[in-house]
């Protein structure tokens, strides 16, 4: 796909990553920033799986999905977080070729996988509300664990394909990606190759595998609505909304923010870098705040542990 030649990439031994371009002074305050924020996702998602894995009242499909999101909100931080915290206090600030591939492929898998869980909670949201006798027929634990194995393959085949055609390439004498970790597409940017092949393949990858799951979550919240609206009473209607207002969130601020930074004119770097730690650190921190705030069963079983816990410590 790219010319072999002087500086391809078999040539490239690292990478330097700029990151945020602020006084040196400021490093230390962002390395404790995203420590705290990324010890917080760790402490939420953690705390989030044990629960649902301990309490048998949240054996059901919309925990079963929640179980997997908070696991893949916990990997693909990991992915980035760690290794932009080294860098803050690192003068070098590099990362060699094959850590910046493992970075690559294992980002692309997880968020692509979480795209696809999302849509998997949304149509189940879709079914409890829209379709509520005929909801533990439809939502079967098979059903389930085929929706979420479907997800991490589609998530691994995207990653597989993008990561393909991102280190195929022919790189310039530059070495420099200025982000904070491995991003394909500022990857791109320091290759002397023709990327008509990268930019069809992440056209192709968007419209197969991207497109279907906003699809998905758009028609299920529009039946949501829909049918929420026909309920008389308001208070039944704000019950029945509660149930998916979580998940509605979540959504919200992942594609949200992954709609700036891919969608956007890349006319100020500073700002997609930022528009990027929502998605890479933010969005896994509220993940497990969002649902275990609003939700009555997660602060129910929440409160069981902390009291056994309690007892305990007094006994």
């Amino acid at each position: 796909m790219g010319d072999k030649g002087p500086g391809n990439h078999s040539d490239v031994t690292d990478f330097i990553l700029v990151g945020f371009r602020v006084p040196p002074e400021f490093h230390i305050l962002f390395f404790l920033l995203f420590l705290m924020v990324y010890g917080m996702t760790i402490l939420g998602n953690i705390s989030m799986m044990a629960i649902i894995v301990t309490d048998s009242q949240l054996s059901t499909p919309m925990y079963f999905f929640l179980g997997n999101l908070s696991f893949i909100d916990l990997f693909y931080s990991t992915v980035i977080a760690p290794k932009t915290m080294v860098n803050f206090l690192s003068e070098k600030k590099t990362i060699s070729f094959a850590g910046c591939v493992a970075q690559c492929f294992l980002f692309a898998l997880f968020i692509v996988t979480e795209g696809f869980v999302l849509a998997a909670m949304a149509y189940d949201r879709f079914t409890a509300i829209c379709n509520p006798l005929l909801y533990s027929v439809h939502m079967s634990k098979r059903l389930c664990t085929y929706l979420v194995v479907a997800s991490y393959l589609c998530g691994l085949v995207s990653s597989l394909l993008q990561i393909s055609v991102t280190f195929s390439v022919s790189f310039c004498a530059s070495r420099v990606i200025d982000h904070f970790y491995c991003d394909s597409h500022q990857i791109e940017k320091i290759s002397c190759s023709n990327l008509f092949v990268n930019k069809m393949v992440s056209l192709c990858l968007s419209a197969i595998i991207i497109l279907p799951t906003i699809v998905v979550i758009v028609v299920s919240y529009i039946y949501i609505v829909s049918t929420v609206l026909k309920i008389p009473s308001t208070e039944g209607r704000k019950k029945v909304f509660s149930t998916c207002s979580s998940h509605l969130g979540v959504v919200s601020v992942l594609y949200g923010t992954v709609s700036f930074v891919y969608l956007t004119p890349p006319d100020n770097p500073e700002l997609r870098k930022v528009a990027s730690v929502f998605y890479i650190l933010i969005t896994p921190m509220l993940n497990p705040l969002i649902y275990s705030l609003r939700n009555k069963d997660v602060k129910q079983a929440l409160r069981k542990i902390l009291g056994k816990q309690y007892f305990l410590f007094n006994f």
